[in-house]
């Protein structure tokens, strides 16, 4: 894994994905007494960064692939359904059965065959690997992929300019963090392109394997696979692949709380007017509860929330 591997799935991106925009909302700095820049990657192609990494994935494979099959919580398997169709090959993806409806939906709407188990007593592991034998699929992981890292590398490359262009040279860069793919990714453009700019995790609160595996420096596990709202980034472990990278490249990482997920998630909707998973929202509560920097970049990761979800934070919150 590498930064030619990051240009070159720049490269494939070209005319597919979005450039997102590095958002900024004066009341919203003024609130909090800092400047916060809110890189937001719920507007990406199916609603979140993870089709960035599924593409690159997906466009890298050799002519012939007939299949492809994905874990997912949800927005992995969106990218990767929608990726696949485009390449005119079949997806299965994988899914918890409490991940949220709309994501379901989605990746049918996509194209893709979803297949649910339950996350507390099925390996969803064991699940992909008798599917990949019987029907020929290749395995197309969320995170401990290369060609998926790279891809979420280029969100990296993206806030490098976005950052140069706005006077910005150093601060943290908050980043939504399951297995750590966006993470790695970013990382590993900004140390090229931006120096200056330090990535960290963030995760939620009693799911912060990541934040407490850089604290201990080897790769840690949760007790628990359920019980966050968050539900877009709840992974057992860090990846191993991404893990290394994150060690030698991020900061410390940050945890939030599920009430400051869907407070960032009001928030995001009330300065900046762009609608908020909870999973995606964590690096802008680390951004406004945590981080202490005057000046701070966070990632918007995903969009895809349920209705009632979202009205939920707006009620409790706005």
């Amino acid at each position: 894994m590498n930064l030619s591997m990051i240009t070159a799935a720049a490269k494939r991106l070209s005319g597919h994905a979005r450039v997102t925009p590095l958002l900024n909302a004066p009341l919203l700095d003024a609130a909090f007494g800092k400047r916060v820049f809110v890189k937001a990657e719920c507007l990406q192609v199916t609603g979140s960064f993870k089709f960035r990494g599924a593409w690159s994935a997906v466009s890298a494979l050799p002519a012939g692939t007939g299949g492809v099959l994905a874990y997912s919580s949800g927005n992995h398997g969106q990218g990767v359904a929608l990726a696949a169709a485009r390449h005119n090959m079949t997806a299965v993806i994988v899914m918890p059965s409490d991940a949220p409806a709309v994501k379901i939906d989605n990746i049918r709407a996509y194209g893709g065959e979803v297949v649910l188990y339950d996350r507390a007593t099925e390996d969803r592991d064991a699940i992909g690997a008798a599917l990949c034998a019987a029907r020929g699929l290749v395995l197309i992981k969320p995170f401990d992929d290369a060609q998926v890292i790279a891809g979420q590398g280029t969100m990296g490359l993206e806030i490098a300019s976005q950052a140069a262009a706005a006077g910005i040279t150093a601060c943290d860069v908050l980043v939504c963090c399951g297995g750590g793919g966006l993470s790695a990714g970013t990382a590993l453009a900004l140390s090229a392109h931006a120096p200056g700019l330090r990535v960290r995790t963030v995760e939620p609160a009693g799911f912060d394997d990541m934040a407490r595996s850089l604290a201990h420096g080897e790769r840690l596990r949760n007790s628990a696979t359920t019980g966050s709202i968050c539900d877009a980034i709840l992974t057992p472990m860090p990846g191993e692949m991404t893990f290394p990278i994150l060690k030698q490249l991020a900061g410390p990482g940050l945890v939030v709380t599920d009430d400051e997920a869907m407070q960032a998630m009001a928030l995001a909707f009330a300065h900046l007017r762009i609608v908020l998973e909870p999973g995606g929202a964590v690096a802008l509560a680390a951004a406004l509860f945590r981080d202490t920097s005057p000046t701070v970049i966070c990632s918007a990761s995903g969009g895809n929330v349920d209705a009632a979800v979202f009205q939920s934070a707006l009620a409790r919150y706005a």
